[in-house]
């Protein structure tokens, strides 16, 4: 039930999705509320903190999660042939995507040559910090590729609705629940 099968996502899978689902909807949030914060607002320093930080943990968590979903089977997609292959570059797409905007996040916050500084837990070291204009440059791919990721993310939930409302197959139960599939 922790592992994937061919009919099914196991609970690894399932947990890992979601939650980073909410987590980078969040940080999308509070990322686009922090850029209207003034210099003397109480979240001027603490909202970048935490953006920092929960970036830091998305990253290690999407690696790990790559890293299982190579290790795993993926469930067979269900849907006709276009829809699969859809499915297939969306997949491709949210990932790359979702690497592009932490591997963006990190380099605006490392462009000052300082590491980033987890829940002041750990710090995760600045590997490059003088690349030219980095934070800037950095700054204008982060935003781009994070607003493309959420147009994405929603064409992803809109398409496993249309799958359980529609086509009335496991697409959406599946991700769910992780005895979908082995019963």
């Amino acid at each position: 039930m922790w592992r994937n099968t061919h009919n099914g996502w196991g609970v690894v899978s399932i947990l890992l999705h979601w939650a980073l689902a909410a987590v980078i909807i969040g940080l999308f949030i509070l990322g686009w509320w922090m850029t209207g914060l003034g210099y003397y607002d109480p979240w001027y320093n603490l909202g970048p903190w935490w953006h920092r930080s929960l970036g830091m943990l998305v990253l290690f968590a999407t690696l790990l999660r790559l890293a299982w979903r190579l290790v795993n089977p993926t469930p067979v997609a269900l849907g006709h042939s276009l829809e699969r292959l859809a499915a297939h570059l969306g997949h491709i797409a949210l990932y790359g995507l979702m690497l592009v905007v932490l591997i963006s996040g990190y380099l605006i916050s490392t462009a000052d040559g300082k590491g980033i500084a987890v829940f002041d837990a750990f710090t995760v070291p600045a590997l490059v910090s003088d690349l030219p204009n980095q934070a800037s440059v950095a700054g204008v791919v982060h935003w781009y590729a994070a607003l493309a990721l959420m147009i994405l993310s929603a064409g992803h939930g809109a398409a496993a609705l249309k799958h359980h409302l529609v086509d009335r197959n496991s697409v959406l139960k599946r991700m769910l629940d992780p005895r979908v599939g082995r019963r």
